[in-house]
């Protein structure tokens, strides 16, 4: 886990491993709390973006299984890819539920809750682990871990805004990729015999 003091408040920013990304969505504590947390973390949705997901947004098109945001900040529509595990998921959850393909996945209508799931997963981990860090962990650092691990994976920054729906690279490298992953530095770490 990366920790940044923030530039205007008191609290830090946190960029996850993938590995704690794994974690954070065992420890949550329904299928919807862990689809929830897994569309900030693995598909950069903002809160109220998971409030809007619908079965119906999952598409398979030649780019591969993707999540249409219809609505996302500023009210732009953008297609970002969606896990395969993710996708089947949602459409498994869809055939047995009772309600149609374009009623809201999630079953809360604020981001207050989203927030209180998290909140609850990450205090677990912080007891479990005894890792302060987890205590600063926002709904929010799920969409710049995701970001992150993107550009340490060496995707294309312009694509990278496309599918997060940032206006520019600017903003996406000032406020997104503040931190190298744990991951990209592990990889650097290893090229280094002394450390």
């Amino acid at each position: 886990m990366n920790l940044q003091q923030h530039e205007k408040r008191d609290d830090m920013k946190v960029w996850l491993s993938q590995d704690e990304v794994t974690v954070l969505l065992g420890a949550a504590g329904e299928t919807q709390q862990r689809i929830a947390l897994a569309l900030g973390a693995h598909c950069g949705l903002r809160s109220h973006g998971v409030l809007d997901v619908a079965p119906e947004d999952i598409v398979d098109t030649d780019a591969g299984t993707m999540l249409r945001v219809w609505h996302g900040k500023g009210d732009k529509y953008r297609e970002t890819p969606v896990p395969q595990d993710i996708a089947t998921t949602i459409r498994t959850i869809d055939d047995y539920r009772d309600a149609p393909a374009s009623s809201s996945l999630v079953e809360v209508s604020s981001t207050r809750s989203l927030r209180r799931w998290l909140r609850s997963a990450a205090d677990q981990l912080h007891e479990e682990t005894g890792d302060t860090g987890w205590s600063y962990l926002g709904f929010h650092d799920l969409r710049r871990t995701w970001a992150t691990a993107l550009a340490s994976d060496d995707v294309d920054p312009l694509l990278v805004c496309d599918w997060g729906g940032w206006n520019d690279l600017e903003t996406f490298l000032e406020h997104y990729r503040g931190s190298y992953s744990p991951e990209a530095q592990q990889r650097e770490r290893e090229k280094v015999t002394w450390l």
